[in-house]
């Protein structure tokens, strides 16, 4: 039996590779594999845009956080300029009858004991001026003491508005460093120019997942069994996959793939074929439309569901930039996300 060793014949090696990618290429795409198989990273040409994923992904998590965090800070002044202004109309209201009491006690020569007690005409009115001596001094007493609560109250409710004031600022700063980050980060990884999108629609709301109190995103391992594949995803990658099914989205889904750069080895993407039962070629007609409605839900509600990125044909959008144009492909309806729509999860 002759052995033929492929480093002694280069030419022999250069055959089968040629052949090889005939074969592919007559075959068509997913040919050799089951029909649902989800992109592999190689075809997917995820690995071209590598620099992109590894410092766009810290860079939209800290935009995400940030606006989360900026929302949040605009809530709570919100909440605590309302609470201003009751306690304004309070304090004006108490100040009010407090005056009212101070005046009358002025011209009546003061509400004292004596002229009270004297100026009664009988034991019953006695006793009534008592009473009514009594329950004026209880009464200023407390009016007295609601007027300092709410003084106080008032000066509280001031400075915890400036703290929110001047985070929020802090978030906004960083929310508009986080973006500047994200844009030069497209440029270096060869993105292009802001697109119009793809296009689609979508109606559908997505319930949004659990948030710090805070309004940031708490860290999630892959850690919850993939109903797609038979690897792991995490709590809010499970969740953003079934709000889509829910949506009526019910097409062929691959979230977990081991190995290769990007989301999916941390349980954090899901790939959604846009035809029924197969990644197969590029999508036309109905699997369009489908693929742009799809992604449209996404973008929908990526605020609620942590949406770092969304890929479909031939375009990206993020949160802080929108839609561009998407160069990480290599011609083919895998890597250029022409087949299905692929959605990245903080």
């Amino acid at each position: 039996m002759v052995t033929l060793r492929v480093r002694r014949l280069p030419h022999v090696h250069a055959w089968l590779v040629a052949f090889a990618v005939t074969l592919c290429t007559v075959l068509g795409p997913g040919a050799s594999a089951p029909a649902a198989a989800a992109p592999g990273d190689a075809g997917e040409g995820e690995g071209s845009i590598a620099q992109l994923r590894a410092k766009l992904d810290t860079a939209s998590r800290e935009y995400l956080d940030a606006k989360a965090a900026l929302e949040h800070s605009q809530q709570r002044q919100a909440e605590l300029t309302g609470s201003l202004t009751a306690v304004e109309a309070q304090l004006a209201e108490l100040s009010t009858v407090v005056s009212d009491i101070a005046v009358a006690a002025y011209r009546s020569g003061g509400l004292t004991t004596i002229s009270t007690l004297i100026d009664s005409g009988s034991p019953n009115g006695f006793l009534d001026r008592v009473m009514a001596l009594s329950g004026a001094t209880v009464h200023n007493d407390r009016l007295l003491r609601d007027l300092t609560a709410m003084r106080q109250q008032l000066s509280a409710g001031r400075t915890a508005v400036d703290q929110e004031v001047a985070s929020q600022q802090q978030h906004l700063t960083a929310m508009a460093t986080a973006k500047q980050t994200a844009e030069r980060e497209l440029k270096a990884a060869g993105q292009g120019q802001q697109t119009a999108g793809p296009g689609g629609a979508s109606s559908a709301s997505a319930t949004p997942s659990p948030r710090r109190a805070n309004g940031s995103w708490p860290r999630e391992r892959c850690s919850v069994n993939d109903p797609t594949t038979s690897g792991c995803i995490t709590p809010r990658t499970l969740h953003a996959l079934r709000q889509a099914q829910a949506a009526g989205f019910t097409r062929t889904a691959s979230c977990y793939r081991s190995g290769g750069s990007g989301e999916h080895p941390k349980g954090r993407a899901c790939d959604f074929a846009s035809a029924q039962g197969s990644f197969g070629g590029v999508a036309t007609g109905q699997d369009r439309v489908y693929g742009n409605n799809l992604a449209a839900f996404y973008v929908r509600n990526a605020k609620g569901l942590a949406v770092l990125y969304v890929i479909w044909f031939k375009q990206v959008w993020l949160p802080s930039s929108g839609w561009r144009s998407y160069s990480g492909g290599h011609g083919d309806p895998s890597s250029d996300h022409t087949n299905h729509v692929h959605v990245s999860i903080a």
